[in-house]
Protein backbone atom coordinates (compact mmCIF):
# COMPACT_ATOMS: atom_id res chain seq x y z
CA UNK A 1 0.00 0.00 0.00
CA UNK A 2 1.28 3.80 -0.40
CA UNK A 3 -0.33 5.57 2.13
CA UNK A 4 -1.53 9.23 2.21
CA UNK A 5 0.54 9.77 4.87
CA UNK A 6 1.76 7.54 8.10
CA UNK A 7 0.47 8.64 11.90
CA UNK A 8 2.57 7.73 14.64
CA UNK A 9 0.85 7.92 17.69
CA UNK A 10 3.10 8.71 21.63
CA UNK A 11 2.19 8.78 24.57
CA UNK A 12 4.04 10.94 27.37
CA UNK A 13 6.34 8.98 29.57
CA UNK A 14 5.78 8.85 33.11
CA UNK A 15 8.59 11.46 34.03
CA UNK A 16 6.90 13.97 31.92
CA UNK A 17 3.42 12.93 33.41
CA UNK A 18 5.39 13.93 36.82
CA UNK A 19 6.58 16.88 35.18
CA UNK A 20 3.57 18.16 34.58
CA UNK A 21 2.27 17.96 38.00
CA UNK A 22 5.53 19.26 39.40
CA UNK A 23 7.11 21.99 37.26
CA UNK A 24 10.52 21.31 37.14
CA UNK A 25 13.09 18.44 36.64
CA UNK A 26 14.18 18.98 40.74
CA UNK A 27 10.84 19.25 42.39
CA UNK A 28 10.10 15.55 40.36
CA UNK A 29 13.39 14.01 41.88
CA UNK A 30 12.72 15.30 45.45
CA UNK A 31 8.90 14.13 45.47
CA UNK A 32 10.19 10.47 43.97
CA UNK A 33 13.31 10.27 46.32
CA UNK A 34 11.21 11.55 49.38
CA UNK A 35 9.03 8.21 48.20
CA UNK A 36 11.67 6.09 47.96
CA UNK A 37 11.22 5.72 44.36
CA UNK A 38 14.41 5.56 41.44
CA UNK A 39 14.67 8.94 39.61
CA UNK A 40 17.36 7.55 37.91
CA UNK A 41 14.58 4.88 36.62
CA UNK A 42 12.06 7.28 35.55
CA UNK A 43 15.10 9.04 33.02
CA UNK A 44 16.23 6.13 31.96
CA UNK A 45 12.40 4.62 30.74
CA UNK A 46 12.71 8.67 29.65
CA UNK A 47 15.54 8.32 27.64
CA UNK A 48 14.84 4.60 26.10
CA UNK A 49 11.68 5.38 24.93
CA UNK A 50 11.97 9.18 23.16
CA UNK A 51 14.91 7.55 21.70
CA UNK A 52 12.96 4.65 20.42
CA UNK A 53 10.16 7.33 19.08
CA UNK A 54 12.97 9.29 17.19
CA UNK A 55 14.49 6.12 15.46
CA UNK A 56 10.78 5.11 14.62
CA UNK A 57 10.57 8.11 13.15
CA UNK A 58 13.48 8.57 11.17
CA UNK A 59 12.98 5.39 9.58
CA UNK A 60 9.85 6.66 7.88
CA UNK A 61 10.84 7.55 3.94
CA UNK A 62 10.69 11.30 2.97
CA UNK A 63 8.69 10.73 0.52
CA UNK A 64 5.61 9.45 2.60
CA UNK A 65 3.74 11.83 4.69
CA UNK A 66 3.45 12.20 8.14
CA UNK A 67 2.21 13.67 11.60
CA UNK A 68 3.10 12.55 14.93
CA UNK A 69 -0.15 12.94 17.89
CA UNK A 70 -0.05 12.45 21.12
CA UNK A 71 -2.56 9.85 23.13
CA UNK A 72 -4.30 12.89 24.48
CA UNK A 73 -5.21 13.57 20.75
CA UNK A 74 -7.02 10.92 19.84
CA UNK A 75 -10.54 11.68 20.96
CA UNK A 76 -10.55 14.81 18.18
CA UNK A 77 -8.28 13.38 15.50
CA UNK A 78 -10.17 12.32 12.23
CA UNK A 79 -7.88 9.73 11.28
CA UNK A 80 -7.61 9.32 7.11
CA UNK A 81 -9.28 6.15 5.64
CA UNK A 82 -5.63 5.67 3.27
CA UNK A 83 -3.80 6.32 6.92
CA UNK A 84 -1.09 3.58 8.06
CA UNK A 85 -1.26 3.89 11.79
CA UNK A 86 1.84 3.19 13.77
CA UNK A 87 1.57 3.15 17.51
CA UNK A 88 4.69 3.61 19.23
CA UNK A 89 4.55 2.08 23.42
CA UNK A 90 3.03 -0.34 25.43
CA UNK A 91 -0.14 -2.55 24.49
CA UNK A 92 -1.96 -0.35 26.62
CA UNK A 93 -1.53 2.29 23.78
CA UNK A 94 -2.95 0.06 21.07
CA UNK A 95 -5.54 -0.49 22.96
CA UNK A 96 -6.23 3.26 23.23
CA UNK A 97 -5.81 4.24 19.73
CA UNK A 98 -8.24 0.73 18.56
CA UNK A 99 -11.17 2.76 19.24
CA UNK A 100 -10.90 5.57 17.59
CA UNK A 101 -9.52 4.11 13.83
CA UNK A 102 -11.34 2.01 11.32
CA UNK A 103 -10.03 -0.97 8.72
CA UNK A 104 -6.16 1.26 8.33
CA UNK A 105 -3.65 -1.34 8.93
CA UNK A 106 -1.88 -0.70 12.32
CA UNK A 107 1.92 -1.27 13.24
CA UNK A 108 2.77 -1.79 17.05
CA UNK A 109 6.15 -0.82 17.66
CA UNK A 110 7.69 -1.54 21.22
CA UNK A 111 10.21 0.33 21.69
CA UNK A 112 11.49 -0.20 25.03
CA UNK A 113 11.26 -4.49 25.47
CA UNK A 114 13.12 -4.47 29.08
CA UNK A 115 9.87 -2.00 30.22
CA UNK A 116 6.97 -3.77 27.82
CA UNK A 117 5.53 -6.86 27.22
CA UNK A 118 4.74 -6.01 24.12
CA UNK A 119 2.32 -9.23 23.52
CA UNK A 120 0.21 -7.10 20.70
CA UNK A 121 3.59 -5.82 19.12
CA UNK A 122 4.60 -6.30 15.63
CA UNK A 123 7.97 -5.34 15.67
CA UNK A 124 10.37 -3.70 18.28
CA UNK A 125 12.20 -0.43 16.98
CA UNK A 126 15.10 -2.50 15.14
CA UNK A 127 13.00 -4.38 13.23
CA UNK A 128 10.08 -0.82 12.01
CA UNK A 129 11.77 -0.70 8.98
CA UNK A 130 11.52 -4.19 7.73
CA UNK A 131 7.90 -4.08 9.11
CA UNK A 132 7.05 -1.08 7.44
CA UNK A 133 8.37 -1.93 4.11
CA UNK A 134 6.87 -5.00 4.42
CA UNK A 135 3.50 -2.87 4.54
CA UNK A 136 4.17 -0.57 1.64
CA UNK A 137 5.13 -3.74 -1.04
CA UNK A 138 1.90 -5.21 0.58
CA UNK A 139 3.57 -8.20 1.66
CA UNK A 140 3.10 -8.19 5.17
CA UNK A 141 0.00 -10.32 7.51
CA UNK A 142 -2.91 -9.39 8.94
CA UNK A 143 -4.79 -10.53 12.75
CA UNK A 144 -7.87 -9.04 12.89
CA UNK A 145 -8.35 -8.09 16.43
CA UNK A 146 -12.00 -8.43 17.43
CA UNK A 147 -13.56 -5.40 19.52
CA UNK A 148 -16.77 -5.15 21.71
CA UNK A 149 -19.48 -2.85 20.87
CA UNK A 150 -22.47 -1.39 23.36
CA UNK A 151 -24.61 0.33 21.01
CA UNK A 152 -27.94 2.23 23.22
CA UNK A 153 -31.50 2.22 22.06
CA UNK A 154 -30.72 6.26 21.29
CA UNK A 155 -27.88 5.54 18.79
CA UNK A 156 -25.11 5.94 20.68
CA UNK A 157 -22.23 3.62 20.95
CA UNK A 158 -18.60 2.52 22.63
CA UNK A 159 -15.98 0.34 21.05
CA UNK A 160 -13.22 -2.19 23.60
CA UNK A 161 -10.36 -3.85 22.27
CA UNK A 162 -10.04 -5.62 25.94
CA UNK A 163 -13.76 -5.57 27.41
CA UNK A 164 -16.63 -3.94 28.16
CA UNK A 165 -17.96 -2.79 31.51
CA UNK A 166 -22.05 -2.28 32.31
CA UNK A 167 -22.94 -1.43 36.17
CA UNK A 168 -22.56 1.66 38.18
CA UNK A 169 -19.90 4.27 38.31
CA UNK A 170 -18.77 2.95 41.47
CA UNK A 171 -18.86 -0.43 41.09
CA UNK A 172 -21.68 -0.82 43.52
CA UNK A 173 -24.89 -3.12 43.10
CA UNK A 174 -25.95 -2.12 39.93
CA UNK A 175 -29.54 -3.00 39.01
CA UNK A 176 -31.31 -4.03 35.40
CA UNK A 177 -32.81 -6.90 33.33
CA UNK A 178 -30.39 -8.85 30.97
CA UNK A 179 -31.80 -10.91 27.74
CA UNK A 180 -29.85 -13.65 26.58
CA UNK A 181 -30.45 -16.27 24.51
CA UNK A 182 -34.53 -15.54 23.92
CA UNK A 183 -34.54 -16.06 28.18
CA UNK A 184 -35.46 -12.43 30.38
CA UNK A 185 -33.99 -11.64 33.83
CA UNK A 186 -34.03 -9.02 36.08
CA UNK A 187 -30.25 -9.30 38.48
CA UNK A 188 -28.14 -7.47 40.56
CA UNK A 189 -24.57 -7.48 40.96
CA UNK A 190 -21.26 -5.61 41.00
CA UNK A 191 -21.50 -5.55 36.69
CA UNK A 192 -21.22 -7.31 33.76
CA UNK A 193 -17.91 -8.00 32.01
CA UNK A 194 -17.61 -8.38 27.93
CA UNK A 195 -14.81 -9.60 26.81
CA UNK A 196 -12.73 -10.07 23.57
CA UNK A 197 -10.17 -12.90 23.17
CA UNK A 198 -7.63 -9.72 23.41
CA UNK A 199 -9.12 -8.85 26.64
CA UNK A 200 -9.67 -12.66 27.65
CA UNK A 201 -6.34 -13.01 29.38
CA UNK A 202 -7.19 -10.18 31.99
CA UNK A 203 -10.14 -9.07 33.56
CA UNK A 204 -12.34 -11.75 32.14
CA UNK A 205 -9.64 -14.66 33.52
CA UNK A 206 -9.78 -13.21 36.97
CA UNK A 207 -13.55 -13.61 36.93
CA UNK A 208 -13.27 -16.94 35.86
CA UNK A 209 -10.24 -18.69 38.05
CA UNK A 210 -12.09 -16.83 40.81
CA UNK A 211 -15.71 -18.26 40.18
CA UNK A 212 -13.55 -21.63 40.25
CA UNK A 213 -11.73 -21.28 43.24
CA UNK A 214 -15.02 -20.27 45.07
CA UNK A 215 -16.80 -23.53 43.54
CA UNK A 216 -14.21 -26.19 43.27
CA UNK A 217 -11.87 -24.95 46.36
CA UNK A 218 -8.75 -25.44 44.05
CA UNK A 219 -6.95 -23.14 41.45
CA UNK A 220 -8.60 -24.54 37.98
CA UNK A 221 -7.61 -22.80 34.30
CA UNK A 222 -11.03 -22.65 32.76
CA UNK A 223 -11.40 -23.71 29.32
CA UNK A 224 -13.02 -20.76 27.63
CA UNK A 225 -10.65 -18.33 28.59
CA UNK A 226 -8.45 -16.67 27.44
CA UNK A 227 -9.55 -17.30 23.81
CA UNK A 228 -7.91 -16.44 20.33
CA UNK A 229 -8.19 -12.68 19.29
CA UNK A 230 -9.91 -12.91 16.47
CA UNK A 231 -12.43 -15.38 17.78
CA UNK A 232 -15.82 -14.08 15.96
CA UNK A 233 -17.64 -14.16 19.70
CA UNK A 234 -17.26 -12.28 22.94
CA UNK A 235 -18.02 -13.98 26.75
CA UNK A 236 -19.88 -12.12 29.33
CA UNK A 237 -19.64 -12.62 33.23
CA UNK A 238 -21.83 -11.12 35.80
CA UNK A 239 -20.09 -10.26 38.97
CA UNK A 240 -21.13 -11.38 42.49
CA UNK A 241 -24.85 -11.99 41.23
CA UNK A 242 -27.41 -11.25 44.44
CA UNK A 243 -30.20 -13.44 44.67
CA UNK A 244 -33.80 -12.19 45.91
CA UNK A 245 -37.53 -12.33 45.66
CA UNK A 246 -36.68 -10.06 42.51
CA UNK A 247 -33.31 -10.91 41.01
CA UNK A 248 -32.08 -14.26 39.50
CA UNK A 249 -28.88 -15.71 38.67
CA UNK A 250 -29.74 -18.23 35.87
CA UNK A 251 -27.85 -16.25 33.33
CA UNK A 252 -24.25 -14.92 34.35
CA UNK A 253 -22.30 -16.68 31.73
CA UNK A 254 -22.11 -16.75 27.89
CA UNK A 255 -21.02 -16.46 24.64
CA UNK A 256 -22.05 -13.29 22.70
CA UNK A 257 -22.31 -13.45 18.78
CA UNK A 258 -23.80 -11.20 16.32
CA UNK A 259 -27.10 -13.35 15.96
CA UNK A 260 -26.84 -13.81 19.45
CA UNK A 261 -26.34 -10.97 21.19
CA UNK A 262 -26.54 -9.49 24.81
CA UNK A 263 -29.49 -7.21 25.85
CA UNK A 264 -29.49 -5.28 29.14
CA UNK A 265 -31.92 -2.51 30.09
CA UNK A 266 -31.12 -0.65 32.97
CA UNK A 267 -32.55 0.10 36.29
CA UNK A 268 -30.82 2.00 37.36
CA UNK A 269 -32.22 5.75 38.42
CA UNK A 270 -28.58 7.80 38.23
CA UNK A 271 -24.63 6.79 37.83
CA UNK A 272 -25.27 3.68 35.54
CA UNK A 273 -22.83 3.53 33.25
CA UNK A 274 -21.03 1.89 30.05
CA UNK A 275 -16.96 1.81 29.49
CA UNK A 276 -13.90 -0.38 27.78
CA UNK A 277 -10.92 -0.76 28.13
CA UNK A 278 -10.91 0.46 31.88
CA UNK A 279 -10.97 3.84 30.65
CA UNK A 280 -13.91 5.02 33.32
CA UNK A 281 -13.39 9.09 32.24
CA UNK A 282 -14.48 7.96 28.70
CA UNK A 283 -18.30 6.22 29.34
CA UNK A 284 -22.10 6.52 28.13
CA UNK A 285 -24.73 7.06 30.50
CA UNK A 286 -26.74 4.21 31.06
CA UNK A 287 -29.41 5.22 33.23
CA UNK A 288 -33.05 3.63 33.93
CA UNK A 289 -35.22 2.71 30.70
CA UNK A 290 -32.06 2.79 28.58
CA UNK A 291 -31.23 -0.50 26.78
CA UNK A 292 -27.74 -1.29 25.44
CA UNK A 293 -27.38 -4.03 22.86
CA UNK A 294 -23.69 -6.05 22.93
CA UNK A 295 -22.28 -7.82 20.03
CA UNK A 296 -18.75 -8.07 18.51
CA UNK A 297 -18.16 -5.04 16.57
CA UNK A 298 -18.05 -4.89 12.33
CA UNK A 299 -14.97 -3.02 13.33
CA UNK A 300 -12.03 -4.96 13.49
CA UNK A 301 -8.72 -3.50 14.11
CA UNK A 302 -6.17 -4.49 11.45
CA UNK A 303 -2.72 -5.21 13.49
CA UNK A 304 0.55 -5.88 11.63
CA UNK A 305 1.57 -9.47 12.74
CA UNK A 306 5.05 -10.03 14.22
CA UNK A 307 7.40 -11.86 11.55
CA UNK A 308 9.38 -14.78 13.40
Amino acid sequence: MEPDKIVVVKRQTPLEELLVRHSTTSQAKFYLEAAGHSYKYYEEAHNTYREGLRTTLSSIPLRIRNQTIDKRELSTFQFGNNDLVVVVGDDGLLVNVAKYIGKQPVISVNPDEQRFDGVLASCNVQNFPQTLKQVLEDKMEIQYLTMAEARLDDGQTIRALNDLFVGRRTHVSAKYELSYKDARERQSSSGIIVSTGTGSTGWMTSVMVGARVIANGEVMRTETVPFQRDADYLLFAVREPFPSKVTGTSQVYGKVTRGNPLTIRSDMPADGVIFGDGVESDYLEFNSGRTATIQPSENKVSLVKKVG
